[in-house]
């Protein structure tokens, strides 16, 4: 997750599986949008999707793919060494209601390998 107007180094790049230009901010994004673009399960995949009326803040989530029977699945990319503070769990938690909400039971986070 990060926040809406997040100021940070950005990749951009067109994949195949993207309505829009990938925006990628970190090396987690980067990997994983790879993955989901090699993945025949997945059919369309955003990424960034604004989470409309978040309690926390305006925040987005990092990828919401649609796959092949229909359903959404959603991923949040966190680096292994934030997995315990506090707002990363207080905003993984939001993002998890929000998309259960949302009817989306599909929901994940992608964390870096273990060292």
């Amino acid at each position: 997750m990060r926040k809406k107007n997040f100021k940070g180094r950005c990749e951009k790049r067109v994949l195949g599986k993207f309505a829009e230009v990938c925006r990628t901010y970190d090396a987690i994004q980067y990997a994983y949008a790879d993955l989901l673009q090699a993945s025949d399960e997945v059919v369309e995949i955003r990424c960034n999707v604004l989470l409309d009326g978040l309690e926390v803040g305006e925040y987005t989530s990092d990828f919401v793919c649609t796959k092949a029977d229909g359903d959404l699945m959603v991923r949040e990319c966190v680096y292994r060494k934030f997995l315990m503070k506090p707002l990363t769990v207080k905003l993984l938690d939001a993002s998890r209601d929000y998309w259960l909400r949302h009817g989306v039971t599909d929901w994940g986070m992608v964390i870096d390998e273990e060292v």
